[in-house]
């Protein structure tokens, strides 16, 4: 049984005091998380440290991104792997679809920032997804799966043992669009099959695959009920706590 898991991903949003606010208000609230509900929130880089000391044992603090570099070294503005694990950060989002389109980054790229993750022990949360040219010419699955093959190359099944999958519509996001609850489960029980035949069969049906495609309180439950959708990357309805709660209550 996959443990579904509501991660919140804040963007470029929020000043330090309404961060720690938000953040304050979910602790204090942490509550109200079901049990067997597993919560994340990725807040802007320069908060994590303080968020990760602040935040209890029912909500992990995650990056919103990571160096693909070693450890340390000459590389003005990144943050490695490592440096996050040394902050106390759980979790790094890697391969959005903004970075994908505001910074050009690859397949391969992306690939190499898993691996920065795997070796530092931070479990990866590694987006893919079609934008609206491709799912309205049905080469969706095609592009979806070229994505996973690129990213996941030459990883073990065992190495992959944290791996979140976070499928995104990139056409439902910021655009008031929504994939519906069957287009969202026909997608994620095809990149489960793509794990399978990747990996296998024991792996695919491990790894939790959360949809990031606008979720919010008046479409989670629907979304959540499906078989092969884990919980949800959620962005607009992750910067206020009630809406956020709603989200993550619909999970359990």
């Amino acid at each position: 049984m996959r443990k579904p898991l509501v991660a919140g991903n804040w963007k470029m949003n929020k000043n330090h005091s309404e961060a720690m606010e938000l953040l304050r208000a979910l602790t204090d609230r942490s509550g109200e998380i079901p049990e067997g509900v597993d919560v994340m929130v990725a807040p802007p880089a320069l908060y994590l440290s303080e968020m990760a000391g602040v935040a209890n044992e029912a909500i992990a603090v995650g990056a919103q991104d990571v160096s693909t570099q070693q450890e340390e070294g000459a590389y003005t503005g990144e943050f490695s792997a490592a440096m996050l694990r040394s902050a106390g950060v759980r979790y790094a989002i890697v391969g959005h679809s903004e970075r994908r389109e505001y910074h050009g980054e690859t397949d391969e790229l992306i690939r190499e920032k898993i691996a920065a993750c795997v070796n530092a022990g931070i479990r990866p949360v590694y987006c893919c997804g079609e934008v609206l040219a491709q799912r309205e010419s049905g080469n969706h699955v095609d592009v979806v799966s070229h994505q996973v093959r690129i990213a996941l190359k030459g990883f073990t099944a065992d190495e992959l043992k944290d791996l979140v999958v976070a499928y995104e519509p990139v056409w439902a996001i910021g655009t008031g669009k929504t994939a519906s609850s069957d287009q969202a489960q026909e997608m994620h029980a095809e990149i489960r099959n793509m794990l399978s035949e990747q990996f296998n069969s024991d792996f695919a049906n491990s790894v939790r695959i959360l949809y990031g495609g606008s979720a919010k309180p008046a479409n989670a439950a629907e979304l959540f009920s499906q078989p092969d959708v884990d919980g949800g990357l959620i962005g607009g309805a992750s910067l206020k706590a009630d809406d956020f709660l709603k989200v993550v209550g619909a999970a359990g």
